[in-house]
């Protein structure tokens, strides 16, 4: 007789009995039904596709956790997310869709990046973007927060906050330093302010050339805070240096105003200098969510605008703005602490 193999399931995969896979539906169908109720329609793309197609344009982080591989001639790589995968569809089939284009979808995406509590390798994102034909308003831009509010009260929730800010805000900034040829070096740097601390942050920065004296500008920078209206105020203090600078606090100090007339409370959502997210195609607007009570969590739902995107599949000019919910990670953090009862 042969021996026995001892069932496992690989680290940073998640699998749940009944009563938890329940649990989990129901806040998937909570997910869903709410992106319906704004309007947005389901879409489903391939778990698999070539990989020149998914790393267009990946940089940061991105290329370091892919699952990759060759089958035959073929060069193919798991979905790390979907949006670069949406910006393919809507380039493919731009012709044949209505615009502004609303999808939803909820689905498994991979990443190779350390297994550890609360993270995982594979997992489900739950996804909202609004495609626009050339240009796209910016109200859209602050109808995300006020669905983000939405989703999270009707889950029972109160105690979070949706932290806003502008990449054109930083590259603006940095330029006025005269960091440019470097800005997205150190905006995915500052972004694991919260993670690493300043001490090791501004290591990292020394290693791309930062000085003291920029570092301490950086640092001092992302440390402006007070109300939005108080952070706004400083912004604008600094205008008339640096175009991109400039229309980036124009853009947020639009999106900050917006979100206030969807009726999103004022204690939900605030202006944070140090939020850049990851990924480079980001150009404009970006959100991280983050629970008040459990800020070791880190973010749990996260976005922003991104307006060239699709450019590497197409010339027609199609912007983009989105957020995605990592709802695996949202149910083990909800399960873990004891937000889910029975």
């Amino acid at each position: 007789m042969s021996d026995i193999i001892t069932p496992k399931t690989l680290s940073g995969f998640m699998e749940l009995l009944p009563a938890e896979q329940l649990q989990f539906e129901k806040i998937k169908s909570v997910l869903e039904d709410t992106y319906r109720l704004y309007g947005f329609v389901p879409l489903d793309t391939p778990v698999l596709e070539a990989s020149e197609i998914l790393l267009a344009k990946a940089g940061g982080e991105t290329e370091k956790q892919i699952y990759r591989f060759e089958k035959g001639d073929t060069d193919l790589t798991m979905r790390f997310d979907l949006t670069v995968p949406l910006a393919k569809y809507v380039a493919m089939h731009a012709g044949e869709l209505a615009f502004p284009f609303r999808r939803y979808q909820i689905g498994k995406v991979y990443r190779g990046e350390r297994a550890q509590r609360g993270r995982f390798r594979e997992f489900y994102q739950a996804d909202i973007d609004i495609i626009g034909d050339g240009s796209l308003s910016l109200s859209n831009d602050a109808e995300i927060p006020a669905l983000i509010d939405t989703i999270f009260t009707k889950l029972g929730l109160d105690d979070f906050t949706i932290r806003l800010n502008n990449r054109k805000v930083l590259n603006g900034f940095y330029g006025m330093l005269g960091l440019s040829d470097r800005a997205g070096d150190i905006m995915r740097t500052v972004d694991k302010l919260d993670k690493m601390g300043e001490e090791k942050v501004v290591a990292e920065l020394k290693e791309y050339g930062i000085t003291d004296e920029q570092c301490r500008d950086i640092l001092g920078f992302m440390a402006i805070g007070g109300t939005n209206e108080e952070v706004l105020d400083a912004l604008a203090a600094r205008k008339g240096s640096n175009e991109t600078y400039d229309a980036g606090v124009n853009e947020l100090t639009e999106v900050i105003r917006l979100i206030g007339t969807f009726g999103v409370p004022a204690a939900h959502y605030r202006i944070d200098l140090s939020i850049a997210r990851g990924l480079d195609y980001y150009t404009g607007t970006v959100y991280e969510t983050t629970m008040n009570k459990h800020p070791e969590i880190g973010s749990i739902c996260s976005g922003g605008r991104y307006d060239n995107l699709a450019s590497y599949y197409t010339k027609r000019s199609l912007p983009g703005v989105g957020i995605s919910i990592g709802l695996t990670r949202l149910f083990f953090i909800l399960s873990d602490k004891q937000y889910i009862t029975p």
